[in-house]
């Protein structure tokens, strides 16, 4: 047998206010029928006037007619206003609810585009709808992000894929033979698979707190050293030079060394990717306010100013051509976010004007500069450690 549903909002309202119009008359009528009459009569015996006699008995009946006939229409009355009332309120408010209730129904749908208008009902109607529109919009953004993820994902397998399966058939048909160059072209795109894996990996398990961080004081003197060190290779072999800049070597940060390693190398390895030979790369560390700034510099050509907010998604490139000619996945930048959020830290990118003499303001321009900055640490604490 299937359940009655419960009733509506409507019909409890209606039916609330109609209790306490009915609690109010029976109050009304005990407290008429108890106290009134008795007063009266005291009132009567103090003018003179006996219990008995004719004319009191006339006066507490015309009392009784009185108090009755107009109690009677004022709480009919009071009762008639009351359910009017309700029912006017249970439809503002049911009217209210409906648009939140099939909004409701469009996004379980899917459909995160839905928005509900301003009731004008009151403060705690407008902190609903606000709050349902803030997350509808939240997931309209995410469900934009996740079906470009996955179309910038199959871009990105199709491209090594493709070159594989030709080299392969090739390889089969006696097309070709396994000489250096090809197996060259082969191990790079499985290099370039291998990658992929490795960087989706990386930012969903960021993004998710799979990262169980190991925190300790450490000098940022030290965290830009290690970087540098471990990148001087690559930036020899490609004729970049690498510079490193600490104003107080001893000033320290609360971090885990081996993610902020991995922050650090992830911000080198795109310097590098985007600096021509000649060029330079600077890392430079510095306290301010109680805060740690960390910023990697490079000469190369810039990023456009409409470009800026968005280098930190996933597979996002402001040249895609130039990227995927180096081997970029564009994941590097959303894993140095999902980290450096997971310390309690921020991460911006600004490229300076070509203007001469210029201050350094969004725009495209010779360079880009992205800044970590992190909680500082006590610099007892950090002494210690070291």
């Amino acid at each position: 047998m299937a359940q009655r549903p419960p009733p509506g909002l409507a019909g409890r309202l209606v039916a609330a206010l109609a209790l306490v119009v009915v609690t109010a008359v029976l109050t009304a009528w005990l407290v008429a029928g108890a106290i009134a009459p008795p007063l009266f009569s005291a009132h009567m015996r103090r003018a003179g006037m006996s219990g008995h006699s004719e004319a009191a008995t006339h006066a507490e009946e015309a009392f009784r007619s009185a108090s009755v006939i107009s109690l009677s229409l004022a709480l009919l009355a009071a009762l008639a206003v009351s359910v009017a009332v309700g029912a006017f309120l249970a439809r503002r408010v049911a009217r209210t609810l409906r648009p939140v209730t099939e909004a409701a129904t469009e996004v379980a749908q899917g459909r995160y585009g839905i928005r509900v208008p301003r009731p004008g009902l009151g403060a705690e109607f407008e902190e609903l709808v606000t709050a349902f529109n803030d997350m509808a919009g939240r997931l309209e953004r995410v469900e934009e992000t996740r079906r470009r993820l996955l179309a910038d994902l199959a871009h990105e397998l199709r491209t090594p894929i493709a070159t594989l399966t030709a080299y392969l058939e090739a390889l089969e048909d006696g097309v070709t033979t396994l000489d250096p160059e090809s197996l060259a072209v082969m191990q790079a795109q499985a290099g370039r698979l291998t990658r992929l894996a490795q960087d989706v990996s990386a930012v969903s398990r960021a993004d998710e707190g799979g990262h169980q961080l190991q925190r300790r004081p450490i000098a940022a003197g030290s965290l830009v050293a290690a970087a540098c060190a471990s990148a001087a290779d690559r930036y020899a072999a490609k004729n970049v030079e690498l510079r490193q800049s600490v104003a107080r070597p001893g000033a320290g940060v609360d971090v885990d060394a081996d993610r902020m390693g991995q922050v650090l190398g992830n911000l080198l390895d795109n310097a590098l990717r985007h600096t021509p030979p000649g060029g330079r790369v600077t890392v430079t560390a510095e306290t301010h306010n109680s805060r740690v700034r960390l910023r990697v510099t490079d000469t190369g050509v810039g990023i456009p100013a409409e470009h800026l907010p968005h280098v930190f998604e996933r597979f996002y490139r402001a040249d895609e051509a130039r990227d995927r000619e180096h081997g970029g996945s564009g994941i590097g930048l959303a894993i140095v976010k999902a980290l450096v959020e997971a310390h309690q830290g921020q991460v911006t990118a600004t490229s300076p004007s070509t203007s001469p003499g210029s201050t350094p303001a969004p725009g495209p321009g010779p360079g880009t500069t992205v800044t970590v900055t992190l909680p500082a640490a006590t610099e007892s604490a950090v002494i210690k450690v070291l």
